[in-house]
């Protein structure tokens, strides 16, 4: 897994940075080598909004983007709730991955183990 944490309109910290990269290292063991994370924390400078601090996380897996974004009030909120976030849409992406119920269904004139049943014979029953 790559990890880059970015700031927009925010000078990242290094306390920030391994705070970030701390809370998302349960990730690694669930993703590849080659998978690459980004983290954006930003600040928005309207008074007006209570949760001002974002945290905006994108994860580029080989099938699909994973995408997170979470506001709070604090830097620290906001990246403990996307962190939770990522870890069940990571959880639920590996899920899809390995079982894929639409190619375990039945066709049309087939048993569940994918033969097909011979025809039954009345002389079979004497």
């Amino acid at each position: 897994m790559r990890l880059q944490v970015k700031g927009k309109n925010v000078e990242i910290s290094a306390s920030i940075r391994e705070y970030a990269e701390r809370k998302l290292s349960k990730l690694e063991k669930q993703l590849a080598t080659e998978t690459q994370v980004e983290v954006e924390l930003s600040e928005q400078k309207n008074p007006s909004i209570p949760a001002s601090n974002i945290a905006e996380g994108t994860i580029f897996t080989k099938g699909s983007t994973l995408r997170v974004r979470e506001a709070s009030p604090d830097m620290k909120a906001s990246i403990d709730q996307l962190a939770e976030k990522l870890e069940r849409q990571v959880k639920r992406y590996r899920e899809r991955r390995i079982v894929e119920p639409r190619r375990h269904a039945p066709h049309h004139g087939e048993t569940s183990n994918g033969s097909t049943p011979r025809p039954r014979d009345d002389d079979d029953e004497e």
